[in-house]
């Protein structure tokens, strides 16, 4: 992976500096330094999500109390960060994993495969194949090695204004299998988009609160496409297939054709999640990390929903976003590593965070527990988030996927901004991609 490129997981997509909680900054450090003592765990955070950590470690250091975990909060850039650590000989010991991303660092000898620690451990790894959810565990395994074990999932699905679809007697699914169709999700949009006597929208029917070149993409997995084939190291893109270009252009008319969602021009002086959490639209995209955002909201009463899908299909699908824990293939702490990652990606550490009400946790138990259905106690259409994992597509797994991700801002923007159809993909983004793939 290019070192310049910035962090392609879900936080990485925001491009946001994200802060950390006081109760956690307290003992957190700016750098590795020369603490030997400690287990140095790195990760990226909000503040919200920073105090989930907390629980967890807190939790941890309860029943190990003779491993001290001292945090270290990334910037706007984790991947770029770890890769200086690691190159100055301060490689934290644990590290966060982006499932787009990792791959460049296993790639690069910064991540230890954990094959071996499973292989001493036949007790827990047959525990971790029992009750994790298996999409997620492969999403990290690259070139016969597991580089991480996944904590949360966090893909994508619909935010919905309970109050705006019963006022305009709409009701929304309440399973993944039960998807709308494209067009019954655009007569529901319009439905549901208001304008005032000039003709200014004030309620929006759809808004994105994701990155909208992989929100574009994600219409086109539920219209039938993939990323790219095969998932590992894949050798070509999808983006010349009719299924890719009609779902991108789908997603792209929404705005330029339709306009029941807000035009690039408009997402300058408007904030999605804002407008949303204020209840001027009644469907916003985006994964479970807004939730706690949303839950806040004055007066916002929201439940969530599939996304739409082709019709004829079997249902709709998410992607497969998630984030590991990972160690350093550097880490001279390798055993206290693996029972920090035994910990947090196991049962009892995902019992906590679902609980926390954070994140989605990916041990079964733990999604299906007492504890993360208090913790989503206004949610009627819970089996999203459960579900959300079985019912998520794999996004490809590749070094190469920077330099994927830069074709794709450059080539789909201009379908989005309505400057060009999406057609243009088959001549532009397709061979380039395909170029990037063949030469990994």
């Amino acid at each position: 992976m290019d070192e310049h490129a910035t962090c392609m997981g879900r936080r990485g997509f925001l491009r946001a500096t994200c802060g950390i909680g006081a109760s956690l900054a307290a003992s957190a450090a700016v750098g590795c330094g020369n603490d030997d003592d400690a287990l140095t765990f790195f990760f990226q955070a909000n503040p919200d999500e920073a105090d989930g950590r907390r629980r967890v470690i807190d939790e941890f250091s309860r029943r190990y109390p003779d491993i001290r975990v001292r945090t270290i909060l990334s910037g706007p850039d984790p991947i770029q960060q770890m890769l200086t650590f690691c190159a100055g000989g301060k490689c934290p010991d644990v590290l966060m994993a982006w499932e787009q991303t990792f791959a460049g660092l296993a790639d690069r000898g910064i991540l230890l495969d954990l094959n071996s620690m499973l292989d001493s451990d036949p007790g827990f790894a047959a525990e971790l194949k029992a009750g994790s959810v298996a999409a997620l565990y492969d999403t990290f395994a690259f070139k016969g090695g597991q580089y991480a074990l996944p904590e949360q999932w966090s893909g994508n699905f619909l935010f919905y204004n309970r109050k705006l679809f019963d006022a305009a007697g709409v009701s929304a699914p309440g399973r993944w299998g039960d998807a709308w169709s494209f067009g019954e999700f655009l007569d529901i949009s319009r439905d549901l988009t208001r304008r005032d006597r000039s003709g200014r929208v004030v309620q929006w029917g759809f808004v994105d609160t994701w990155v909208p070149y992989y929100s574009a993409g994600l219409f086109a997995v539920n219209n039938g496409a993939e990323w790219a084939r095969p998932r590992t190291v894949p050798g070509r893109s999808a983006f010349a297939d009719d299924a890719f270009v009609e779902g991108v252009q789908f997603y792209a008319d929404l705005a330029n054709k339709y306009g029941v969602a807000p035009s690039p021009a408009d997402q300058q002086s408007i904030s999605a999640m804002d407008v949303f959490a204020q209840g001027k639209a009644a469907l916003a995209m985006g994964g479970h990390w807004r939730y706690r955002t949303f839950s806040d909201a004055d007066d916002l009463d929201f439940d969530v929903t599939a996304l739409p899908a082709r019709s004829g299909s079997a249902g709709a699908r998410s992607n497969i976003g998630t984030t590991g824990l990972a160690i350093s293939a550097a880490s001279t702490r390798k055993e206290q590593a693996w029972e920090f990652l035994k910990f947090a990606a196991g049962p009892i550490g995902q019992a906590v965070i679902a609980e926390s009400g954070l994140f989605v946790p990916v041990w079964k138990s733990a999604a299906k527990s007492g504890g993360f259905y208090a913790a989503h106690r206004n949610i009627g259409n819970l089996d999203i988030l459960t579900e959300g994992p079985a019912h998520s597509a794999p996004m490809p797994v590749t070094a190469a996927w920077a330099r994927i991700d830069a074709l794709m801002d450059r080539y789909i923007g201009p379908v989005l901004r309505g400057a060009r159809p999406a057609a243009s993909l088959k001549d532009r983004l397709a061979p380039e991609a395909d170029e990037v793939l063949r030469n990994q």
